[in-house]
Parts: structure tokens; C-alpha cells; sequence
């Protein structure tokens, strides 16, 4: 099939690369000059494991094509695929204006019967009010749209796409089930078919899920601190509830960093209070998470007293392991707040080139993991690179007297009896205080 991918950030350059790789045409539209220029010699917009070798083997082929040209683009294409990766500003508000316009502004070039399929994240009634433009404005185009929610992850994003669980797709009519089929079957025959609202709310509810499951589980993990439980051994007793299951979202660790899950929630919350519908457990769940982002800093102050003068080393920058993105990430959240304590922070990540701007030569960057804890009072795991799994055990011999180590997800977990030897203290999230390690 031929297939116009628009929007080329991670979502698109994924969506592209994927769709070419199982024998569709495809062609990419973004107005970024930039990006077109570096995706047309198959360099991703951000870092993802076998991206780049994916975009240059369509490129190759020629089954892989950028274009800022809207008409070039989806000449002859049958399918629009959205795939901007929404804008979310700090308060995690969504501009949906943005997408909407770049879809408005695609219409026009399409041809008769096409089917327009939204990806990217906007709220429920978005995909009815481009109906009603694309009514208005072009009738004649006879435009179809459908609605398949992003299902991606940083990271794992290809096998995500090319070997889903399964894909929801809504849709309006039979004929557009027929065609859609036709796109994804060389994919997946997993498909779950629905209508086009509920297919937008199905990612609200996932993502509402899964944010109302983290905060759930550290709520139960930040008790189990406080009364001498384990909160992993307490996960394992919820996941072997066959009411909940073993793949229940329920482990003890690090608050969600805003992003999908946060911009799902603000997409529900706004939607019900037009409505005038109370929703207390949605409006709870950033207030939860929000206080749980303070679970390392209080743990710092708790062990360390006072952060001036103190060397705390970060391992990890990253939003998540196998990406260079920044953006969201806790562990830069961390960093600027102990500056403003007066600690001098040491950093390494595997993936990050250059500090961000706005900390100003104030943090140390380190060429490895030990030049990074040498001398430090505290080291923290930011980002769950498997590099720092790998060499735990020198921290025995690198690490200062007293070291204090704060690994929320238990990352180095393996270690810690080893560390506890060395007379280092070790902190997770959920790990008895009555321990006194």
C-alpha cells in the first residue's frame, strides 16, 4: 500500500521505518527542514536501538521517502497516517491546536476516499471535529478517518510496533476495516476493532491505568517504609491474586515522569469538568505522584543532613535506558535541585554528549560509572542503564566510607548485600526503614 507517514518525530520516524520494512510505500511529511534533511540519510530525530539501520534499509530499497512537500507526499497515498508526537508543555497541557492544523492543512492534497488514521495522542472528539472540518471544507474529498492510539515506548519502540500484543483500531465503516486490515496485516492479525471514540479513550483509560497503578503501589511501598515491610515481597503477593495478575502494574519504585500518563490524565480531568462530573480518583493521582517525585531528596536529607559541600554522583540522565532524550527526565529534575542545595554533583550517562545549557558548567560530567562515585557521600541511580548492573560490584573498592546509595527501583538490587558488607547504605523504594541499612 501506499502510505503518507506525517509527523517525524519518534512516533513517525518509528511508524515510517516499520511500514517500509513490511513492503508498504511510504513517504514522510514534516515541515521541519532539519529533520526531512537527517531522516533522508537515515538518522533518526532522537536516539532508538536499530532505528537508523531500519530508515536506511527503506531508504535503500526506495520504499522510504521524506518530503516537507505536503503534495508530494501523499500523492496517491490511500492511508494518512498522524503521527505527531503531541507538544506538552510543563503543566502537562496538551496543543492539540497544532496537530489539528497540520492535519487541516494535509487535507487538501489528499485523494478521493482516503482514509485519514490518527495516532497521535489528542482527546476524545478530536477525530469527530476533523470530520466536521473535513465535511465543511472538502466534501468533495469524501475523507475517511480512523483512530489507532500510539502504543509506543522509548527504547523498545520497533519491537513494540512490528510484534504488538495487539493494535485497537476505530473505525466508521466496514470498507475502512477492509483497508486498514490490508495496512496492518503484514504486522499483526491482532486486532482489536471498535469505534472511533472508543478507540481515543481506549489510550485515555491505559494510560490513566497505568498512572493510577504507580501511585497506588508507591503509596503501599512509602507504608511499608514506615511498618517494616518489603514492598517487592508485598508485589508479589498482589500478583499472584489471580484477581490481579502477574503482569498488574504494581511494583514499588520511581514516580512517572509526566508525559503520556500525566497528559492523559489532565485530557480526562478537562473533559469531565466540562461535564461537570466529579472524578476524585483521576484528580488524586498527580498529587500522589507529585509528592512521591520528593522520595529520593527526602532520603538524601535524611542520610546526609545538609546537602552544601556534600558529592552526590548520578548514574543516568536519560527520561529511560536506551534513549538520549532529556526531556521529563527525574534525575535532571534531581540535579537542579541539588545545585540549588549547594552539593556538587557528578554525572555520567552512557548516551548523553552535552550537559544541559541551563546548569551552566555547574555539574561535573564524568567520562565513566567510578569517576562519577569516586570520593562521593551519595550516589544515585537516575536512569536503569544495564552498564551500571554490570559494574556494581567495584563499587566496593571505588566507593567512599559511608557511601549512601539511593537506587528507587532496585536496579543494583543484586548488590546489596554487598554494599551493606562494605558498609555502604542502600535505599529503594518500599525497603524497610526498620532494616537500618
Amino acid at each position: 500500500m501506499k502510505v503518507c507517514v506525517q509527523g517525524l518525530w519518534h512516533l513517525g520516524s518509528v511508524t515510517a521505518a516499520c511500514l517500509a520494512s513490511v513492503g508498504h510505500e511510504v513517504s514522510g511529511l514534516d515541515s521541519e527542514l532539519g529533520a526531512i534533511a537527517n531522516l533522508s540519510l537515515g538518522k533518526a530525530p532522537l536516539f532508538e536501538p536499530g532505528l537508523d539501520d531500519l530508515l536506511a534499509a527503506g531508504l535503500a530499497n526506495s520504499s522510504l521517502s521524506f518530503y516537507t512537500d505536503s503534495l508530494q507526499a501523499v500523492a496517491d497515498a490511500e492511508v494518512l497516517w498522524v503521527t505527531f508526537d503531541t507538544p506538552v508543555n510543563e503543566e502537562d497541557e496538551a496543543d492539540i491546536d497544532f496537530v489539528q492544523t497540520q492535519i487541516k492543512r494535509a487535507l487538501p492534497f489528499l485523494k478521493k476516499n482516503s482514509i485519514v488514521l490518527v495516532s497521535s495522542q489528542m482527546p476524545v472528539g478530536s477525530i469527530k471535529r476533523l470530520e466536521a472540518f473535513a465535511k465543511k471544507y472538502h466534501p468533495e474529498k469524501c475523507l475517511n478517518f480512523a483512530c489507532s492510539p500510539e502504543n509506543l515506548r522509548l527504547g523498545k519502540a520497533l519491537d513494540i510496533f512490528l510484534r504488538p500484543d495487539r493494535v485497537v483500531v476505530g473505525i466508521r465503516t466496514e470498507s475502512d476495516k477492509q483497508i486498514l486490515q490490508q495496512l496492518l496485516l503484514p504486522i499483526t492479525d491482532k486486532i482489536e476493532w471498535m469505534s472511533v471514540e472508543s478507540a481515543e479513550m481506549t489510550k485515555h483509560a491505559i494510560n490513566s491505568f497505568l498512572a493510577i497503578s504507580v501511585t497506588f503501589a508507591n503509596e503501599i511501598a512509602a507504608i511499608c517504609e514506615l511498618v517494616g515491610a518489603d514492598a517487592k515481597e508485598v508485589e508479589r503477593g498482589l500478583k499472584t491474586e489471580a484477581r490481579i495478575g502477574s503482569k498488574a502494574y504494581v511494583s514499588p519504585g520511581g514516580p512517572f515522569a509526566g508525559g503520556t500518563l500525566a497528559r492523559d490524565i489532565a485530557f480526562l480531568g478537562s473533559e469531565s469538568k466540562a461535564h461537570q462530573l466529579l472524578t476524585p480518583l483521576l484528580s488524586a493521582v498527580r498529587l500522589s505522584n507529585d509528592e512521591h517525585k520528593n522520595w529520593a531528596r527526602r532520603n538524601l536529607l535524611k542520610y546526609l543532613g545538609g546537602l552544601s559541600g556534600v558529592v552526590v554522583a548520578i548514574w543516568g540522565l536519560t527520561y529511560k535506558p536506551e534513549t538520549d532524550t532529556l526531556r521529563r527526565s527525574l534525575a535532571v529534575e534531581l540535579c537542579d535541585w541539588l545545585i540549588q542545595q549547594g552539593a556538587i554533583v557528578r554525572v555520567y550517562d552512557p548516551a548523553v554528549k552535552n550537559m544541559p545549557e541551563h546548569w551552566g558548567g555547574k555539574i561535573v560530567p564524568c567520562a565513566n560509572p567510578m569517576q562519577a562515585v569516586d570520593g562521593a557521600d551519595a550516589l544515585v541511580v537516575g536512569t536503569e542503564w544495564p552498564e551500571f548492573k554490570r559494574v556494581a560490584g567495584d563499587l566496593n573498592i571505588a566507593g567512599k566510607v559511608g557511601l549512601v546509595i539511593i537506587d528507587a527501583n532496585r536496579h543494583l538490587a543484586a548488590s546489596r548485600s554487598e554494599f551493606i558488607n562494605a558498609g555502604y547504605k542502600y535505599i529503594a523504594v518500599g525497603t524497610s526503614m526498620a532494616d537500618g541499612v
